[in-house]
């Protein structure tokens, strides 16, 4: 039987050092702070960093591979408790003061451990504690009072295999995606941004990566407008139609019957959650949103992704992106080609949250090249960015089945050789 314990009796627990931001510097040894967790990942941007020639006067707050590290102010975010597993990749790094450092030791397996702290049962008691209006906070103490029960040790790490398989899955693919992500707009940005094929073709070379049927379809001028011969400068608003959002509060969602969860800025970044709202799934077909549909949020956070996380509706603030005149690649990494230029005019608006105008998209300029070459080039890069997409979709199904598998092996109600065999399968 498993024994009942709390987690100050099995893990061990450290808080980070009060670093003073004077002493920060542009590169040394990253530190790990609350802005830096997600759930259940790690994110590096905007990392502070100690300079490496003091790292003696903070050894004991040097990480290891495997540490879950747990935000102790603002513990919850959108997508759920702020915790991760600290890997190889994040080291070296230093924690910092207001996080939470659990490690395992001779009673508990470090990723049996990781597991629990990410349970919806640890998650239900870290909201349940969590003080505080202006900045939600828990305490030491409030963290280690967790009561579970802990099996022995050998089980424990069979648990942590099974479902660590499932995530070493989940990592791959999310590694693919980014891959075949960045191979297709390698390719969309030299043929139609740098048009690599068409300068080849001007110096009397052969393009590179291309057979002599494809070159021959390229031209081997540029006109006065500095365009490929032929091709023809198009607003992003000229070639996709950027439908916004409805008022989706006109479609309540009404008990009993069937809803669709609301899409909104924070779904766009973090997935459906527990915590995101409902529509009625009477809202217009046009504001429903499926697998596969391309979303941009214009307002706040401007961000654009392939949506994956199944049926909603869209809110305002946010763009449904189709076409019937370009590929679904072609008009993606033309927004994205605008994004960094999208994100100065938002920021510059005096405004409380920083927005574009539909303006703005008619004066954002892409080449539009003929439509022979569009089909070559859609041969090419659809393959590329539907196999990315394709990834994300078969880490939802790999994430639900995980999150299915750990409440009930870490309950005892399914048996680990039965879980293995299921996340073998899905692997």
């Amino acid at each position: 039987m498993p024994a009942k314990v709390s987690l100050g009796d099995v893990a061990d627990y450290q808080t980070g050092f009060p670093f003073k931001s004077k002493d920060y510097c542009s590169a040394g040894t990253k530190l790990l702070r609350g802005d830096n967790i997600g759930q259940g990942s790690l994110r590096w941007g905007g990392a502070k960093f100690w300079p490496k020639d003091r790292i003696n006067e903070a050894a004991k707050f040097a990480l290891q591979e495997g540490d879950v590290v747990l935000a102790m102010d603002r513990p919850w975010i959108e997508a759920g408790l702020k915790y991760a597993a600290v890997s190889l990749d994040d080291l070296p790094c230093l924690l910092v003061q207001r996080v939470a450092r659990l490690r395992g030791t001779k009673k508990i397996d470090g990723g049996y451990l990781r597991y629990l702290i990410g349970s919806a049962e640890f998650t239900e008691h870290i909201l349940n504690i969590t003080t505080g209006t202006a900045v939600p906070h828990v305490s030491g103490r409030d963290i280690l009072s967790f009561s579970f029960d802990l099996p022995v040790l050998a089980e424990q790490r069979e648990i942590a295999a099974t479902l660590g398989a499932l995530d070493n899955k989940i990592d791959l693919n999310r590694k693919a995606a980014t891959t075949l992500e960045e191979m297709a707009r390698a390719l969309y940005r030299s043929w139609f941004v740098d048009f690599d094929p068409v300068r080849a073709r001007a110096e009397d070379r052969a393009p590179a990566h291309m057979d002599a049927a494809t070159a021959a379809l390229f031209p081997d001028s540029f006109g006065e407008d500095g365009l490929p011969e032929g091709w023809r400068q198009r607003g992003l608003d000229e070639i996709a139609e950027f439908l916004n959002g409805a008022a989706l509060q006109k479609y309540p969602a009404v008990e009993g019957e069937l809803s669709l969860p609301v899409i909104k800025i924070a779904e766009l970044r973090s997935g459906v959650t527990a915590t995101s709202g409902r529509a009625s799934a009477g809202v217009p077909d046009k504001y429903k949103i499926n697998d596969g549909d391309v979303l941009f949020s214009w307002s706040g956070s401007l961000l654009q992704k392939v949506w994956v996380d199944g049926r909603g509706a869209l809110n305002q603030h946010l763009f449904k992106v189709k076409s019937s005149l370009v590929p679904q690649w072609f008009h993606f990494f033309a927004v994205d080609l605008h994004m960094d230029e999208f994100r100065m005019i938002a920021a510059s608006k005096a405004t409380t949250m920083g927005h574009i105008q539909r303006h703005h998209l008619a004066e954002a300029k892409i080449a539009l090249p003929p439509k022979v070459i569009l089909d070559v080039a859609d041969k090419a890069i659809r393959p590329l960015f539907d196999a990315a997409i394709q990834r994300q979709l078969e880490n939802r199904s790999l994430a639900n089945l995980r999150d299915t598998l750990l409440p009930r092996l870490m309950s005892g109600e399914i048996r680990v050789g039965a879980a293995r065999k299921v996340a073998e399968e899905a692997a």
